[in-house]
């Protein structure tokens, strides 16, 4: 099933998870929202500097940035309504699942890459 995936903390840069993710994604048949507050576009899509100029329904967010930026995002992705919002390695913020999972969004600790090539996503 195609899905519609936002990407917190995505880059540029072809050696970070976030890139490589990206790129898996479209592989995979699914629409990427790339998310970053100073990047215009990554692989000819346009980049959204913030998560409050989302539109549309979202079916998961995938979180590629440390406790120390998302601790500010709860609002913003309450708001957006994911139906689940999957926490990369390193990006783990329990505070944050608390609460999200508070307002009915699915939270998973896991690697979205690992998620795709294992046909778990």
């Amino acid at each position: 099933m195609k899905q519609r995936v936002v990407i917190i903390g995505a880059s540029n840069n072809p050696e970070r998870y976030s890139h490589k993710a990206l790129i898996s994604l479209r592989k995979h048949g699914h629409e990427v929202v790339p998310v970053h507050p100073k990047l215009a576009e990554i692989e000819g899509i346009a980049v959204v500097p913030d998560l409050s100029l989302i539109s549309g329904p979202v079916d998961t967010v995938t979180m590629y940035v440390g406790a120390a930026i998302s601790a500010g995002l709860a609002a913003k992705l309450t708001a957006l309504k994911p139906l689940r919002v999957i926490f990369n390695p390193g990006a783990e913020n329990a505070e944050l699942v608390h609460a999200l999972e508070k307002s009915g969004i699915v939270c998973e600790e896991a690697c979205t890459l690992v998620l795709l090539n294992t046909g778990q996503f």
